[in-house]
């Protein structure tokens, strides 16, 4: 019997061209595996295109709402943001696929397993990385790092190589963006995106929604139900994460919310630009934040912006499995304890309007708060507060005026 590898199968043109490819230098049987996310449509025809392409064998797996609940709740936990900017789509997304891509190849005995990730981006670390923690023993193979043996730097180079091979697609070698969807989001890179200076082409571009301009002219106001930083429901409407996504991205992408222009820095050291429409996710993190600056005492805020965007940093890089994200996920859990209650917002033409916020929870005491203070709080308290507060910066000020006299 021949050996196998585990080939990360999306059924586009790069995925279809490394079949024979793979069959070819390695002599492997290829069970492809296809990890669903939310990509939608782009599942339709999965599997006859497998076969014609040579594939010994193709898993669909299903895995939206372990998606959601054990990669996106931690992200919305931790508010995680990669350079204030990038609300992790795609990142969060791979160390599941990952970990399913090794269960299949433990289920099928394979010694290998392969991905299409090109070797300027983040997803061939992050795929790896992944691996490596759940399967060390486990070969990965990188077509495109291959430079002997895979030899296509185009779409027309691959779509001759599978006619070739006997693998006569519809393909297109029309040039288009380079795309990743899920259920939190979608990436678009490529074309005049590859060019700073110039502006988004979004007639042509976006897919989950419109451009705040393009918004209708009336807000909606909708409200979000958390239960310890978990989202539970929407409109009062009970609901799992799943299906709480789906409908934050259909009002989101109506109200053109979540469009992220961004200039980043990936992992392996290059500046890249590309578009992410993130419409759900976007209300989620605002929601959740609101929430947390009316639950979450001083200190625990403040130090817990340092553990999220050290977070943030970890899922972009791809260090999911690792003993610093466990820790980390552990120190965000237990500050979720009492993020409860319900945020109110009015989505309007990309902008999302605070509404209200309420919780059980709440540290915000209006006896305290109010200009028409009670008896929690006495005004001539703050005289010695301050005097206190101020008292190295004013034993400073006197030093240096003795320091300017004897001059």
């Amino acid at each position: 019997m021949k050996e196998k590898v585990v080939l990360a199968y999306s059924g586009g043109l790069d995925t279809t061209a490394i079949i024979p490819w793979l069959k070819e230098n390695y002599n492997y049987d290829v069970i492809c595996c296809c990890i669903d996310v939310g990509q939608g449509n782009e599942l339709d025809g999965l599997e006859e295109r497998a076969k014609l392409s040579g594939a010994e064998k193709l898993y669909v797996l299903d895995v939206v709402d372990e998606f959601c609940d054990e990669y996106v709740v931690p992200c919305v936990q931790a508010n995680a943001v990669y350079e204030n900017k990038y609300l992790l789509g795609t990142s969060m997304a791979r160390p599941l696929i990952a970990k399913k891509l090794v269960e299949v190849a433990r289920k099928e005995g394979a010694v290998a397993i392969c991905h299409g990730a090109t070797g300027k981006g983040n997803d061939q670390v992050r795929f790896e990385l992944g691996i490596k923690a759940l399967a060390p023993d486990l070969k990965i193979i990188a077509p495109w790092r291959c430079n002997e043996t895979w030899g296509m730097s185009s779409r027309q180079e691959e779509i001759e190589y599978c006619k070739k091979h006997g693998i006569d697609l519809p393909f297109s070698a029309d040039s288009s963006y380079s795309r990743d969807r899920n259920l939190w989001h979608i990436s678009h890179e490529g074309l005049e995106l590859e060019d700073p200076a110039q502006a988004p082409n979004y007639d042509h571009l976006l897919v989950l929604g419109v451009t705040p301009e393009n918004a209708p002219e009336e807000g909606e106001t909708i409200s979000l139900t958390f239960e310890k930083g978990v989202p539970v429901a929407i409109n009062g409407e009970k609901k799992k994460v799943s299906d709480i996504v789906k409908d934050l991205n259909a009002l989101g992408g109506k109200h053109g919310i979540g469009i992220c222009d961004i200039v980043e820095n990936r992992v392996v050291g290059m500046k890249s630009r590309g578009i992410y429409e993130t419409p759900g996710g976007t209300i989620l993190l605002e929601a959740h934040q609101q929430l947390e600056e009316l639950v979450l005492d001083r200190d625990t805020m403040a130090f817990k912006k340092t553990i999220d965007n050290r977070f943030a940093d970890l899922v972009y890089e791809g260090k999911w499995f690792t003993p610093l994200c466990d820790a980390l996920r552990a120190f965000v859990t237990s500050t979720q304890e009492y993020v409860t209650g319900e945020t109110k917002m009015k989505l309007y033409k990309g902008n999302i309007i605070k509404q209200g916020t309420t919780s059980p929870y709440s540290l915000y005491n209006e006896s305290i708060a109010s200009f028409t203070t009670g008896d929690l709080y006495d005004h001539h308290d703050a005289e010695g507060f301050i005097n206190l507060f101020g008292l190295s910066l004013k034993v400073r000020a006197m030093k240096m005026a003795e320091i300017e006299k004897n001059k």
